[in-house]
């Protein structure tokens, strides 16, 4: 039955209205993770599921598909596993993909590395995170260190995973009778949580995320960037 993208964009956005169609490098925010999802190659299907007509017009802009998912799912309040419940009841597939189009740095190529590791893995449950070597503290205690000794160096620290939410994918089945069962299905059967690049990191989620990410790829569209060092760096290595 395959593996299905599932790409959300909901009209509403409480932090930066319309996100999804804010223009980063003259094309809409959604457009990136439509066309990484199609460079992946891994989809037998890509369908944007909005609650708004309106991306159903991106949707054949770009070649893919659209399903308007029912008005009650359209709430700031809705829940992700009731999104992916009512998908996966509308689309049949095996693996339901949630293509992040609040992540428009990543890139088709990362993607198809994330459904590999799902699939090699046997998992049921898979989110990106972020790997980072950094202290950290919760309700201020440290997590991943110790206050008493010496400061520790970051590179000897346990990582931690922030998520990152890039890509969030299920095995259709498992998902659906832990909803039946018990209402909720995020994280059924064996959960695995993938490292993706620090660009995959940039989620858009105010003004100054979506600047940051247009710089970016203007930038990158110009040039592709090199470590340049001065001139004492060069003096000192041929010592």
């Amino acid at each position: 039955m395959g593996i299905i993208a599932m790409i959300p964009a909901r009209i509403g956005s409480t932090r930066l209205k319309l996100k999804n169609l804010a223009l980063i490098n003259k094309k809409p925010m959604i457009a990136y993770s439509i066309l990484a999802a199609k460079a992946s190659g891994v989809f037998d299907r890509i369908v944007i599921n909005s609650d708004s007509e309106i991306f159903k017009s991106i949707a054949d802009r770009y070649g893919v598909d659209f399903y308007k998912r029912p008005k009650r799912l359209g709430s700031s309040k809705t829940k992700s596993d009731d999104v992916v419940f009512d998908f996966i009841k509308q689309f049949t597939a095996d693996t339901v993909v949630w293509v992040n189009p609040i992540s428009p740095l990543q890139t088709g190529n990362e993607i198809q590395k994330v459904v590999r590791h799902f699939k090699k893995e046997n998992l049921d449950s898979l989110i990106t995170v972020k790997s980072e070597q950094v202290h950290c503290t919760y309700l201020g205690k440290p997590i991943n260190f110790d206050e008493s000794g010496k400061f520790a160096q970051t590179q000897d620290l346990e990582p931690v995973n922030p998520f990152v939410y890039s890509i969030m994918m299920w095995k259709t089945k498992p998902f659906t009778e832990a909803m039946n069962k018990n209402g909720y299905a995020f994280f059924v059967g064996k959960v695995g949580f993938y490292p993706v690049s620090k660009l995959s990191t940039l989620i858009i989620k105010n003004e100054e995320d979506l600047i940051l990410a247009d710089y970016i790829l203007r930038t990158k569209e110009k040039k592709n960037s090199k470590i340049e060092y001065d001139e004492l760096a060069i003096h000192f290595l041929k010592q």
